[in-house]
């Protein structure tokens, strides 16, 4: 069986994609202001030890989905990733509604991102309005995005490289505070204490996990870039086990390290406990040096975003369920209408620089938070259809060049655990408006998919299997 039948490979874009740039990708989409602004509200949410707990049960459940989208990814690497997984296993309204709901979502949580660089910005040029940023970011960002993949790729290892020096040096001052290190009185582990380690109970934790989501959600831009990667079969599987060791690495490491130094009172939204921290070290320009780690992890993060959303809008526009002009590739071979598409889209991010910006980020957070978990659950459910139909029409499993571990155990719990998560924001009141206006946009695409006018509509796998 040719694994290519499966879900054919879409002709246009170049694979120019090295393995550095594939994990830095990842790594870029996924390490945020989800860990740099997010974490605080974590902490202040869930305590010490539910923080914890949330990371590191997220970063679990974030390994169990990558598990599930590397045999996807390395057997079909298509740019449409799992978009195009969930026409061919699925329905095509499934792909329809997956792609679409991604991309609303990941380009308002671009504008976010702008939005949060403007205020920063503010810092140093407090005369200078927040949208003026918001547009010189916006520019920015398209021009990168504009440029060849190969160059796309560059830019993003070295904005994703700055976030990760950071968080190591972070681990290090950290450390250093806490045991006492560079002539300072040690901090110790006071905070790990009774009655401090549940401050708001149990059923806090559970309310932080659609949080704790959002920051891990961007790591599954892998199977994006697989589409685009000059060697999928070996760097897709090197990628997806590097960035979870990492991304584990640097969230658990980080929050243990920051909820020893600060205690859960203070955490919160209104400034990155970062900076905080580094303030209490005694560091230098504290506070300036983490507002320019945080404006680069925002742009790093929103780059990441533009990248996977234009090549979801070029991906749909094949398969007939976007514009025709939304597929067309400019010189270098980018999708470059999908990127002005999904800026403009973006721009409604200078909405959030008139209200209130830490309630705005919440909802947002919440909002893209909810969107990753539906995403993961659908990547769950394709490797899941893939696996057992491929086996039906007699595949071989020795032909996967990868292959998902515990089938179907692993896929089974990725699906039932995020669903759990999902239900986490009907726990919250004041979070219960995101889960239900979610629901109804759910159900508003594929009603949208059935009632739209007839166009190139995507054959079942059935169908493409020859």
């Amino acid at each position: 069986m040719e694994l290519k039948n499966l879900c054919p490979e879409k002709e246009g874009l170049r694979r120019a994609m090295r393995p550095r740039h594939i994990l830095m990708i990842s790594l870029g989409g996924t390490i945020g202001t989800g860990l740099f602004m997010g974490s605080g509200y974590t902490i202040s949410q869930a305590g010490p030890i539910g923080a914890l707990l949330s990371y590191t049960i997220g970063g679990l459940i974030m390994y169990l989905v990558l598990l599930c989208l590397a045999e996807l990814a390395v057997a079909m690497p298509v740019a449409g990733s799992f978009q195009s997984y969930a026409s061919k296993f699925i329905s095509p309204a499934a792909g329809f509604t997956t792609g679409w709901l991604y991309w609303v979502n990941w380009a308002l949580c671009i504008g976010s991102e702008f939005t949060i660089s403007g205020m920063l910005m503010q810092r140093w040029f407090p005369d200078i309005p927040v949208w003026i940023w918001c547009i010189v970011f916006a520019l920015l960002l398209t021009l990168i995005n504009a440029l060849s993949v190969k160059a796309y790729g560059e830019a993003e290892f070295w904005f994703a490289g700055i976030k990760v020096a950071a968080i190591l040096f972070f681990i290090i001052v950290g450390c250093g505070m806490v045991l006492g290190l560079g002539g300072k009185p040690p901090i110790g582990y006071h905070n790990y204490v009774l009655p401090q380690i549940f401050p708001k109970g149990g059923l806090a934790v559970i309310m932080t996990m659609i949080a704790v989501s959002f920051s891990f959600q961007g790591s599954e831009l892998i199977g994006i870039a697989a589409g685009e990667c000059e060697n999928p079969g070996k760097s897709v599987p090197r990628a997806i086990k590097g960035v979870t060791f990492r991304i584990v690495l640097f969230y658990v490491f980080a929050i243990a390290v920051l909820a020893a130094i600060l205690p859960w009172q203070k955490a919160g939204l209104d400034e990155s406990p970062f900076a905080t921290v580094f303030g209490m070290a005694g560091i230098p320009y504290a506070a300036d040096i983490m507002t320019f780690v945080v404006i680069t992890s925002a742009l790093s993060a929103g780059n990441s975003a533009l990248y996977g959303c234009s090549r979801l809008l070029w991906s749909l526009s094949k398969e007939g369920m976007a514009p025709a002009w939304l597929g067309k590739l400019n010189r270098f071979g980018v999708p470059l209408n999908g990127v002005i598409f999904t800026v403009a889209l973006a721009g409604l991010s200078l909405l959030t620089s008139v209200y209130a910006a830490d309630t705005v980020y919440l909802w947002l957070m919440s909002s893209t938070g909810m969107t990753g978990v539906l995403i993961w659950m659908i990547i769950a459910v394709c490797q899941y259809n893939f696996r057992k139909q491929y086996l039906a029409q007699g595949g071989k499993l020795e032909d996967l060049a990868f292959r998902t571990p515990l089938y179907p155990i692993v896929p089974i719990l990725a699906f039932v655990c995020n669903g759990f998560v999902l239900l986490s924001l009907v726990v919250d009141p004041s979070q219960r408006v995101v889960f239900y206006s979610g629901m109804i946009g759910l159900v508003a695409c594929y009603l949208f998919y059935y009632l739209r006018k007839p166009g190139v509509v995507v054959t079942s796998v059935d169908n493409s299997v020859k």
